[in-house]
């Protein structure tokens, strides 16, 4: 009976986890309240969600506000990009459903198109930026790439990330559930998808050479343009390098002929 309650047990892991869980939502509810700061809280939840995933250590709280702090000026800039493009969706959304215009339903699928491509791009924002150093431009760009290249998973992330709402329209006493859990739970099991989206990406995976890895290059390439924009900022690097590279070819010269002396003689 003991070893159930051992701290390396099934059980004890299981309940550990349930309990970072609940701190995670917590934190994430209380966070989001100024409703400016909610994108920034999402970011920290997912990069904590998928340090979990990974298996990776790390302190709950302190974890959870270093992303905070680090994500915050892109987080709150994107949350409020997409706030701004919702609110404009909702306000066609309206008036289109009480419109008379005789092309209101094509405009009306028009616009529903454009905004599943914008709900598909918002599953992958916030743990695009938990988890990649970009622009704002970039990072709303390759999430979008992300969504599209891989869209079973999207859909299935989409589905994930509405059981809270379902939860809550079919009965409001699953809202203590949610309060503990309605924000964590959902990206802790997204996360699972996210860390097998992503792993193509992380540079450990950089030296693997596959046609999908040379369609999916997009991030990597980013990177080497940052690489040559330092080395173009730094003239003394690139000259000595390039001094290098001379002095091994003229090595490489004179053993030939050195060999080639000796096959002569």
């Amino acid at each position: 009976m003991g070893r159930f309650f051992n701290l390396d047990s099934p059980l004890m892991t299981f309940l550990s986890k349930m309990a970072d869980l609940m701190i995670l939502n917590l934190l994430t509810l209380i966070c989001c309240i100024p409703i400016i700061t909610a994108g920034d809280a999402m970011t920290a939840l997912y990069y904590m969600t998928i340090k979990m995933v990974k298996n990776e250590e790390c302190y709950i709280v302190k974890g959870y506000f270093k992303s905070f702090k680090e994500n915050f000026k892109q987080a709150t800039i994107i949350w409020l990009i997409a706030l701004v493009v919702g609110v404009i969706f909702a306000g066609d959304f309206m008036i289109l459903r009480n419109s008379t215009v005789s092309f209101g339903k094509v405009i009306m699928v028009l616009i529903t198109i454009v905004a599943v491509i914008y709900l598909f791009t918002m599953i992958y924002i916030f743990p695009v930026l938990s988890r990649f150093e970009n622009t704002v431009k970039n990072t709303i760009r390759n999430s979008f790439l992300m969504s599209v290249l891989n869209l079973p998973k999207t859909i299935l992330l989409v589905i994930i990330n509405l059981i809270p709402t379902v939860l809550l329209l079919v009965t409001m006493q699953a809202m203590p559930l949610l309060i503990l859990f309605g924000f964590s739970v959902p990206a802790y099991v997204a996360s699972m998808l996210f860390v097998k989206i992503f792993k193509r990406f992380e540079p450990d995976e950089e030296e693997e050479t596959s046609d999908e890895l040379e369609t999916l290059s997009f991030i990597r390439e980013e990177e080497e343009e940052k690489q040559r924009a330092l080395r173009e900022g730094n003239p003394e690097e690139e000259q000595t390098a390039q001094t290098e590279e001379n002095t091994e070819e003229a090595t490489s010269s004179l053993t030939e002929e050195i060999t080639e002396d000796q096959d002569n003689e």
